[in-house]
């Protein structure tokens, strides 16, 4: 993949906003986000729980409307009426974290990777579009659980019955939510090898939601770290996992087992997107101004009370840090 390809998807400028609980502010779920995703490039945005990273994930297959904003997919803006939904979500898939919510029990394995077919009015040969699906998933022989339910089959079989379903009307991107989240370790490698043979051998896009980093190292051609509905850093899966430049980011990694030195443990609170704070979102847990380290580079001030600006959506190292920048990174 080179830099002159056309992204698949991009954010731009997006936005999404939920009203307040009884009276309180609007949470900024999504407060302006620019994403690229090229053919067959797989991003992992990471990210934890409370981030934004479903949000701007849903919004991106056009299941949350965005407030402001706009989505594109292979160079035109995304309709949101039901009929070119209807149409996108054929080019757009969901795989979602749990299997087992994802699969209705009174289901055969059959009729849940044929009902996609069914709902766009596949015209040609049913059973061989789902036994082809199942192959590609890696139950094989396909046949063998066309008549299984969910409840005889493991957590990994699952899965790949999900991925499964998404695969049968052959879109051009898939949208993983936390994919190996809910499984066994033994099993969360065979999953992704999948997904990455799935790309090589289909070409196939992939957004993976995780707020595992480990598992953006094993998966992905690219990383975007999201903090309090924004993306705070990105680049390469090597230059961002290898050379950490935001303070979050580097706490994020910091806990993985193989990591050198201590765990960083953020303290204060946790993202809450209806207070976002003025200045850098970050600053108010950030461990390097906590330390005296942004004070020492004479940006301690603009952590506090300047706003930093939206990221890009391509390729190449950027980050939201003034501290960072002071530094000289670009």
């Amino acid at each position: 993949m080179t830099s002159s390809t056309s992204p698949l998807l991009t954010a731009g400028a997006l936005h999404v906003t939920f009203p307040g609980r009884r009276g309180a502010d609007p949470a900024r779920a999504v407060d302006g986000v620019d994403l690229d995703i090229a053919p067959g490039e797989i991003v992992a945005l990471v990210g934890e729980s409370g981030c934004g990273k479903t949000t701007l994930a849903r919004s991106l297959l056009g299941l949350v409307p965005p407030t402001s904003g706009r989505v594109t997919f292979d160079g035109k803006p995304l309709d949101y009426s039901s009929r070119a939904l209807k149409a996108y979500r054929k080019r757009a898939q969901l795989v979602l974290q749990d299997p087992s919510g994802s699969l209705n029990p009174r289901h055969t394995v059959y009729e849940a990777v044929a009902e996609g077919l069914r709902i766009h009015g596949y015209a040609g040969d049913e059973r061989e579009a789902v036994s082809h699906a199942l192959s590609r998933a890696g139950l094989r022989p396909p046949e063998r659980f066309f008549l299984r339910y969910p409840h005889e089959l493991s957590g990994g079989q699952r899965q790949r019955v999900v991925i499964a379903g998404a695969l049968v009307l052959e879109p051009e991107l898939i949208v993983a939510d936390e994919p190996v989240a809910s499984l066994d370790a033994s099993v969360r490698g065979e999953i992704l090898a999948l997904l990455l043979r799935l790309r090589d051998e289909l070409g196939l896009a992939a957004l993976v939601v995780t707020h595992d980093l480990g598992l953006a190292w094993n998966i992905a051609d690219r990383v975007a770290v999201m903090y309090l509905g924004r993306i705070v850093e990105t680049g390469t899966v090597e230059d961002v996992l290898t050379a950490p430049q935001h303070p979050y980011t580097q706490a994020l990694l910091s806990v993985l087992p193989e990591a050198p030195g201590d765990p960083v443990v953020l303290t204060g609170e946790p993202p809450d997107p209806s207070r976002i704070p003025g200045g850098c979102r970050f600053h108010a847990r950030c461990q390097v101004l906590a330390g005296g380290e942004a004070e020492r580079a004479g940006v301690a001030e603009s952590c506090r009370t300047v706003d930093l600006p939206v990221l890009s959506g391509g390729g190449g190292s950027q980050v939201a840090c003034h501290w960072a920048l002071a530094r000289g990174v670009d």
